[in-house]
């Protein structure tokens, strides 16, 4: 996908050496880019407490959706005693249509294993891994051919840069549904074990890859580390949100003149990202609503896209932060028969561990099908309602609580639209075949 522009007076810290050098060529060309200066100075002139101070006077929080404290992640697995200790990356994108991780992943490897490397130096751990989806063939290779070019050059592995410290990192590939994206599924996968979700606490950063103290990071939060390292924690804190400073990635698509990928501060308004970055609404569409965060995201109306790009605020207004993908919905689009599609694929990639889960988010895409069929119940719009609380309620992982998003925020913000199909049995936008089309005045 396109790597777009991202606004003038912004920095750019996790695309700043996109393009700078080849992936596919000598480590040198990296590092003639600035890529493991960070690695160099603090592994033989800093301490891990150290660099967890910087880290948490930086205020990084995680870009893999719901944003909780870097540091207090790090700290508290450097605290559990134990004989190993390890950080795992997480790149494997869950969200079929999202490219950022596999994006940052292809055009600078050696940003996530530097991070992945100074998040392992200031925890204590010996053994790193990196997982990729299957499909990003193109992003495992190039991680290998980093990984190793580091090793040859004294970066990785026994006695990294003379400073006693010990690293391996290793590439996983792993395949699997949405719910993997979750990070207790995720070292179940690398665990060879069935993927589903742990009961938490405790916590990986307790109690996580074989039982050991795990950090489990997004790779966009680790690209973030060196540039904090190199930069400073006072420079990261001044950028974007006050409450979840930095700059994040972001992905366009749907009814804009730019689709693409561009990196910006936290905390920009919706409004912004559409219109400053993707351009706009493409020519002779009439922008209906927005997705944010992927399928099990939630829809937002024109008039509410002054929220800004962070987590707390998303998750108030009834979107998820998710996969960091924003979709703009033009006018020809019937949200009841989206929000029914996106919950279909949610229930069926349920791993089905909890009833709720396996059973209730399969009924709320039955009442939304029967919504765009024309054979809606009376008693449907409540039972929906009813449903999604009990899904969320006992909801054991990140997959289950969203899953109702959709038709929350849908009945939400466009309750005339979803009554039109539960009460009347019509469809505005004409796209439910077996519903008659409302005559709309204008």
């Amino acid at each position: 996908m396109k790597i777009l522009a991202g606004l003038r007076d912004a920095p750019q810290i996790l695309l700043a050496r996109v393009g700078r050098y080849d992936p596919d060529g000598p480590l040198a060309a990296a590092t003639d880019a600035g890529a493991w200066a960070a690695w160099q100075r603090t592994a033989t002139s800093s301490s891990p407490s150290q660099v967890l101070r910087t880290i948490t006077d930086a205020g990084l929080r995680g870009r893999g959706g719901a944003g909780h404290p870097t540091a207090a992640k790090w700290r508290a697995c450097a605290a559990t005693e134990s004989d190993e200790r390890y950080v795992v990356a997480n790149g494997f994108e869950a969200d079929p249509g999202a490219q950022l991780d596999r994006t940052l992943l292809e055009n600078d490897p050696h940003a996530v294993l530097e991070g992945l490397a100074l998040a392992a130096f200031a925890v204590g751990a010996r053994r790193a891994y990196v997982c990729v989806n299957t499909r990003a063939e193109t992003a495992r290779r190039r991680l290998a051919a980093a990984i190793e070019a580091a090793i040859d050059a004294g970066y990785l592995g026994s006695d990294a840069l003379g400073a006693g410290f010990d690293l391996d990192i290793e590439v996983v590939a792993v395949s699997g549904g949405f719910v993997v994206g979750e990070e207790t599924v995720l070292l179940r996968a690398i665990e060879n074990k069935r993927a589903q979700p742990d009961q938490r606490p405790p916590y990986p950063s307790r109690r996580g890859l074989w039982d050991r103290p795990t950090v489990v990071n997004n790779v966009e939060t680790l690209a973030c580390v060196p540039w904090i390292m190199a930069n400073g924690a006072a420079a990261f804190a001044d950028i974007g949100a006050p409450d979840n400073p930095g700059t994040t990635l972001v992905q366009l698509t749907g009814a804009v003149a730019r689709p693409g990928i561009a990196e910006v501060p936290t905390g920009l308004p919706l409004r912004r990202l559409i219109d400053d970055v993707g351009g706009g609404v493409r020519k002779g569409a009439k922008l209906k609503a927005v997705l944010v965060g992927g399928p099990a995201g939630g829809f937002l109306p024109p008039d509410a896209l002054d929220v800004p790009y962070t987590p707390v605020a998303l998750e108030a207004a009834g979107a998820i932060w998710g996969s960091g993908t924003l979709v703009a919905i033009d006018s020809d689009t019937c949200l009841v028969d989206m929000a029914t599609l996106l919950e279909r694929f949610l229930a069926d990639e349920s791993c089905g561990k909890t009833i709720p889960c396996r059973i209730g988010v399969r009924r709320l895409y039955e009442i939304g099908a029967r919504a765009t069929t024309g054979l809606s119940q009376p008693t449907d719009p409540q039972l929906l309602g009813d449903l999604a609380a009990d899904v969320r309620d006992g909801a054991l992982c990140g997959l289950e609580f969203c899953a109702p998003n959709p038709f929350l925020s849908g009945m939400r913000y466009f309750a005339a639209e979803f009554e039109d199909h539960f009460v009347r049995g019509a469809c505005p936008a004409g796209v439910c075949a077996a519903s008659p089309v409302l005559s709309v005045s204008k």
